[in-house]
């Protein structure tokens, strides 16, 4: 086991697969010379030079496209969008391009090409860069959409997006990239569609995915003192969307919240919730809690932003509702 930051661990599998496979290549504003925005891309322009770390114009919509026609060509590349935010300006590329290539030309073209970038809300960075856009790209068929939590996730779920034959949506948390956690040592890969279990409990489940899985095991310690036992639930891959791990945890705890950091209105939240009512509807003791950000625009003022998105103390109140324990 190595100890890594999740932007360590996305580094160390993008220049794991690149050694292995020349047609591997990273594309995106400020990758190379800057090292990336984030600093992902840390030493990966001395290692592989300036033809597959390509430094891109401010141009979602062309790089994006160009990236799509690389993959139709045989080529693997990584396109970075400093934050998902901005792969609006690219998302007919996206969405009527990279997701419908493939069916629409019968099988004969793949895609084989993933899109990376940060998303969610940070701090203080306003309505327009705060957003969480994974419900969108979820709802395209053609595109696997994935969102790791842990550094280990990162590593393991980007190697296998990166040799997947259809186009990825790969969403890291913008607050996550300082992250530590351990990585397990040599070739470490997590397939695509297989969730995990973050935390075992019997007292009820929670549903969560990305930076909201850190929020969730904050509550569960909290909960935990007054002898209230939580599962944590993190599938991973929002499409394909491992299904029996949850609906399994549920079957146990007979009770389930549901966490998410983006808006409840045509949510992925709001359709976990419909499969979990769906196929778990005579184990549930209790209607499925929802716990999501408030349904406005983010504001730029920190004490605002705090109030918006979801915090400890609502999820604690979420479960002991679904438990009848809730006093208010």
């Amino acid at each position: 086991m190595a100890r890594l930051s999740y932007r360590e661990a996305l580094n160390q599998a993008m220049s794991e697969e690149m050694e292995k496979d020349e047609s591997i290549f990273l594309m995106g504003e400020e990758v190379g010379h800057y090292q990336g925005a984030y600093k992902v891309s840390q030493g990966m322009l001395q290692k592989f030079g300036e033809k597959r770390v390509i430094d891109t114009p401010i141009a979602e919509c062309g790089f994006v496209g160009v990236g799509i026609g690389a993959a139709m060509t045989g080529l693997r590349p990584i396109i970075e969008l400093m934050t998902w935010n901005f792969s609006l300006v690219a998302i007919d590329q996206i969405i009527n391009n990279a997701a419908k290539i493939r069916y629409m030309s019968g099988g004969q073209f793949k895609i084989p090409v993933v899109f990376r970038g940060a998303g969610g809300a940070a701090h203080q960075l306003g309505a327009q860069h705060s957003q969480c856009l994974e419900y969108m790209y979820a709802n395209c068929p053609g595109l696997k959409v994935v969102m790791p939590s842990t550094p280990a996730d990162a590593k393991g779920l980007l190697k296998s997006a990166i040799r997947d034959d259809d186009p990825v949506v790969f969403i890291e948390g913008e607050l996550l990239y300082g992250v530590q956690g351990e990585v397990p040592d040599g070739e470490h890969v997590v397939p695509l569609g297989k969730g995990d279990l973050k935390r075992e409990g019997k007292d009820c489940t929670i549903v969560s995915w990305g930076r909201m899985v850190y929020l969730a095991m904050e509550a569960a310690e909290i909960l935990a003192k007054e002898n209230i036992s939580v599962e944590i639930v993190d599938p991973r891959t929002i499409r394909p969307l491992d299904e029996e791990l949850i609906f399994t945890s549920v079957r146990k705890t007979n009770r389930a919240v549901v966490l998410e950091e983006g808006h409840s209105f045509s949510s992925v939240g709001s359709e976990i919730t419909a499969r979990i009512q769906g196929a778990c509807f005579d184990d549930l003791d209790a209607p499925v809690e929802r716990i999501s950000r408030l349904d406005i625009p983010m504001p730029y003022a920190l004490n605002l932003e705090d109030l918006v998105v979801p915090d400890a103390k609502r999820v604690v109140a979420a479960v002991k509702r679904a438990m009848y324990l809730d006093k208010e």
